[in-house]
């Protein structure tokens, strides 16, 4: 089982160094099958994997050789899979199949496929490398590389300055977050002088002193800053909708099912760690709250499709980190799996859509798709209800538990989640009325190309809507297989301590599906009966023009961060670079000058070559023997 684990995370890296040292040599054809064969083959590993761990319900460790030792610190190169890797390694490597396979038929044509490719299989690696480290600085390995390659993918039409743009924007962010991962790993190792998980649990398990938890409590805090950079919360989100500008498949894998779930992964990894400073999560909590109504009410003004789903992905993280700041580790990673399905089917139906009318994103400028596009419409609208809490799709299961906890631990946490969630059932089916139904809107040149997408697109759509469709099933209510299977991976697991369904719960499910219905219906009034076609941008006021420029917190952040840090540069630029540079060319000048003055002596004059010499001899004489 070893040398499974290995070549489940090394074949991706195979893939992407064939395409890459390859290069245009390989044919497009050939490309895609490489990536996607070697990603779907992972996958297979992936399910042996799982099959194992769950039989036997020991973890596997994998040392490779002693990495970095001084004094008595030490760090192994080294691989731990146990069942909370299992779970990640299987929609990681699963879901990036799909998306592969799905993406070679929608970038068909483009110029650059083979290295589309390859970066994307690089992707998976890094990713795979992250979810199974053994200590934090593996990790780091994956979370630095995963980043890189979202900086590559996002920028990936490099010749739109505006997608540049992008790219930098993610990368400079998630540094913010790296900072803190650093921060936080280092508190560690000062506490307990270790950084592998397994040492961690069972270091934290023995004890820590009180006089030590302030410091645990500052690694927490820089760990979860971390998370909020790779996982695009409050104040460290704004990356995220702007690097739908990468290709839409991108978008599926990256920003919807794999990276910026990261940050979960970590926290829950290192859940006896976050056990310990309640007053973190509780930060955690409220951040993830926040994050979640936030983007969810920027997403009610949003007329690119993707940046719909873009800001539906940061509110659904937002419930998810609730979930963690309230302890329930369990319930957070099932939100992951259900969103990884239903958001990767809407990212991935969206990419089709686009590929329909000719690359048009906004959703002005569609309509009527649905008679064009029944295999998406169907599988769109299946993960929609999916992700808007509506019974017996994934996404009601996973939401109402993280309500159902919020309920229990506070009150306001609660309302916000439940408004968060009204809001998200509003904007989901406002995108479904505005782009399937009623009339096209579009040039007639684009209603002439209308059709559906081929078959490599349409059937990875039908299995993520499969999946969002009988995904909830892995933890139902009151008889969670999931919480079972995850428990020796938490320490305080909800498994042990069951909330029983009573009348509380069935009518707080009962709250959650009204409140779903009642945004659907909001939406179908005005924009499916009602037929509203939002207006120009310059033609909004109030409250719509403040939600379609999402608050206006990137300006603020130009203003507050951007332009005095462009300022400072451009001081140092004018002032001190030359005043620097003009301190150091002085010396080279100072040494020109002397070595031009001392050359004049030497002319050639054997005469004064004697002369000097002599007194030179003098002078020695003298100072020897005379004085």
């Amino acid at each position: 089982m070893e040398l499974s684990i290995l070549i489940t995370i090394i074949l991706p890296l195979v893939g992407f160094l064939l395409l890459f040292l390859g290069g245009r040599s390989i044919s497009n054809k050939l490309s895609g099958a490489i990536a996607t064969l070697t990603v779907a083959a992972s996958f297979v590993l992936s399910i042996l994997i799982f099959t194992s761990i769950k039989s036997t319900g020991e973890s596997i460790h994998i040392h490779l050789f002693d990495w970095i030792q001084f004094a008595d610190f030490k760090i192994d190169f080294a691989f731990h899979i146990d069942q909370l890797n299992a779970l990640w390694l299987l929609f990681v490597t699963g879901i990036g199949a799909l998306i592969h396979w799905y993406s070679t038929s929608y970038m068909k044509g483009d110029d650059d496929y083979n290295k589309y490719f390859s970066y994307l299989n690089l992707f998976v690696f890094f990713m795979l490398v992250l979810v199974s480290g053994s200590n934090l600085l593996i990790m780091f390995i994956g979370w630095e590389g995963v980043g890189l390659c979202s900086y590559l993918l996002i920028g990936f039409w490099h010749k739109n300055q505006a997608f540049n743009d992008a790219a930098k924007k993610a990368f400079i962010m998630n540094r913010i977050g790296d900072l803190g991962f650093l921060i936080g790993a280092f508190i560690l190792i000062s506490l307990y002088n270790t950084i592998d998980f397994v040492e961690l649990r069972q270091l934290t398990e023995h004890g820590t002193s009180l006089a030590a938890l302030p410091l645990l409590g500052g690694a927490t805090l820089a760990l979860f800053v971390a998370a909020a950079g790779k996982s695009a919360q409050i104040p460290l989100y704004t990356w995220l909708p702007d690097a739908m500008a990468g290709p839409t498949p991108v978008s599926a894998l990256i920003h919807a099912a794999t990276m910026v779930t990261a940050g979960i992964f970590m926290i829950t990894r290192l859940n006896f760690i976050f056990d310990l400073t309640p007053d973190v999560q509780n930060i955690i909590a409220v951040v993830g709250a926040l994050t979640s109504l936030l983007a969810a009410s920027i997403g009610l003004a949003q007329n690119d499709i993707k940046k719909v789903l873009a800001y539906s992905t940061v509110s659904q993280l937002g419930l998810m980190f609730l979930a963690i700041g309230l302890g329930a580790y369990e319930i957070a990673v099932f939100h992951v799996i259900t969103h990884a399905f239903f958001k990767a089917c809407l990212f991935l139906g969206s990419g089709s859509v686009i590929h329909a009318v000719g690359g048009e994103q906004d959703m002005r400028h569609m309509g009527g798709l649905k008679k064009y596009m029944g295999i998406t419409y169907v599988t769109f609208l299946i993960s929609s209800l999916a992700i808007s809490g509506i019974p017996p799709f994934s996404g009601f299961f996973s939401k109402d538990e993280i309500l159902m906890t919020a309920f229990h631990n506070n009150m306001v946490l609660y309302i916000i989640g439940s408004l968060a969630s009204i809001m998200t059932a509003f904007y989901m089916f406002r995108l479904i009325y505005l782009t399937f139904f009623n009339q096209f809107r579009g040039t007639e040149e684009q209603k002439s190309h209308l059709h559906e997408s081929p078959k490599s697109m349409t059937t990875p759509l039908i299995v993520l809507a499969i999946l969002a469709t009988v995904g909830g099933a892995i933890s139902l209510p009151g008889s969670s297989w999931l919480n079972d299977f995850l428990a020796p991976a938490i320490v305080h697991n909800a498994a042990a301590h069951p909330h029983e369904l009573g009348t509380t719960e069935y009518l707080l499910m009962a709250v959650a599906v009204v409140g779903a219905l009642i945004g659907i219906g909001l939406a179908y009034n005005k924009y499916g009966k009602g037929k509203f076609v939002p207006g120009n941008d310059n033609q909004l006021s109030g409250i719509q023009k403040v939600l379609s420029n999402k608050f206006y917190i990137d300006e603020i952040y130009n203003v507050l961060i951007v332009s005095p840090i462009n300022w400072l540069g451009s001081v140092f630029k004018t002032i001190f670079e030359p005043l620097i540079a003009g301190i150091v060319l002085s010396f080279g000048r100072f040494a020109h000058e002397l070595s031009y003055q001392g050359k004049k002596a030497q002319n050639g004059n054997i005469g004064l070559y004697l002369f000097a010499f002599v007194f030179g001899i003098c002078a020695i004489v003298y100072y020897l023997f005379i004085r």
